[in-house]
């Protein structure tokens, strides 16, 4: 145990220090790593500690890497899509719904027929495998009298997260039921933390760092075919390969290529669309199986409303655990440390809604806000979105 003295002559020394080294690194990986392993409080097991606080931030920073740098990308496929009549031998419009924002849907736009769309949103996150990241609750390292239920020395973790990303995006339509499309998000990341000790209620600033990153992230191409088209419906299967050209180390992106083959369905009834996507990730920052639902529904030749639903299972998305040990050299004091768990998989889960509008010719204006329903991974309280679109 640490003399309160000895506490705050150590706390002075590691605050002296900490912003050096913080400055000296210079991405947001180095930074989450310098405040995951910057640790002080004396466990008596430095192999335990290192090993522990390892597996925290490889697990943190493959949580940061799935929710920033491998989230769905917004649907590149126009709000106008048309499709032959081959009893009037004339092209119309295939929908009355302007569609959803990241659930495909199966029609292609026709043939010669393009769009190009900018979109913008912004995530403000706030919480980690349901850990508060601002309130400093976010506990790394503890000693506790087994006793008593409160540790009487703990080290914790606040930070500040945010993300704002701008998307070009364009589709074309090669024939009536061929599409291909591209997108590529600009995005700015910015991170900053503080570590922080408290022995015997005296609270010390033990390491804080901050890193801002922009630029590219990783762009995406598609391409979707309808196989099959009704007056009411259809059916499709497309794929989208995310090239790797986002920055891994600021977690602009993924570090690799990855791979998504998915299958949609639509019905089609008057003013009302639904839609669904299921398909399968390879490569990227994990492999996952994700499905998505979309209703539409258009309350005015001009306007149309439209709720999603997204899900993704990602295989190397595990959750953080805290595990207690006795104190090698104190008796009756235990340490807590966060740590990894080896569970393969976790289930991630948001909500969409928001409206799409026509206000002349082929121009679409949309917004919409997204949530979280579920706690795992990194979220954040409401992402709102807008976006315009033209098809030409």
């Amino acid at each position: 145990m640490k003399h309160p003295a000895v506490a705050v002559l150590m706390s002075v020394i590691i605050l002296l220090g900490v912003e050096a080294n913080a400055l000296a690194q210079s991405t947001v990986t180095d930074i989450v790593s310098f405040l995951v392993t910057n640790q002080s409080i004396p466990t008596g097991d430095a192999a335990r500690d290192r090993a522990a606080a390892e597996a925290a931030r490889d697990t943190i920073t493959r949580a940061l890497l799935v929710n920033l740098a491998s989230v769905p990308i917004g649907t590149s496929s126009s709000g106008f899509l048309y499709r032959l009549n081959p009893e009037l031998g004339t092209v119309e419009r295939a929908t009355q719904s302007f569609g959803g924002f990241f659930v495909e849907r199966a029609f292609s736009p026709g043939h010669g027929r393009a769009t190009f769309g900018l979109s913008a949103s912004s995530s403000s996150f706030n919480r980690l495998d349901n850990e508060d990241l601002r309130d400093g609750s976010f506990l790394t390292t503890a000693n506790r009298f087994t006793d008593e239920a409160a540790p009487f020395e703990t080290e914790s973790l606040t930070l500040h997260i945010r993300s704002s990303t701008m998307t070009a995006y364009a589709s074309v339509g090669v024939t009536d039921r061929i599409e291909l499309g591209a997108a590529l998000p600009f995005v700015r990341l910015e991170l900053e933390g503080q570590r922080v000790s408290v022995y015997r209620g005296q609270t010390f600033l033990q390491a804080s760092g901050s890193a801002t990153a922009s630029g590219i992230a990783d762009a995406a191409l598609r391409a979707k075919y309808t196989f099959f088209s009704a007056h009411d419906g259809g059916a499709a299967i497309a794929a989208e390969v995310r090239l790797p050209t986002g920055d891994d180390a600021n977690l602009l992106g993924a570090g690799d290529l990855g791979f998504r083959l998915f299958g949609i369905a639509a019905l089609e009834r008057g003013p009302l669309m639904l839609s669904g996507n299921a398909g399968i990730v390879r490569g990227g920052v994990s492999a996952e199986f994700n499905t998505g639902l979309a209703a539409a529904v258009a309350v005015h030749p001009r306007l149309s409303l439209t709720a999603e639903f997204l899900a993704r299972r990602v295989d190397e998305l595990r959750p953080l655990v805290r595990f207690a040990a006795p104190h090698p050299t104190i008796a009756g004091v235990q340490t807590i440390r966060l740590g990894g768990d080896d569970t393969e998989g976790s289930t991630v889960a948001a909500g969409i809604t928001g409206f799409k509008w026509n206000p002349t010719g082929t121009l679409v204006i949309g917004a919409h806000i997204r949530w979280a329903f579920t706690s795992t991974g990194l979220t954040a309280p409401i992402t709102p979105a807008v976006g315009v679109e033209y098809g030409f």
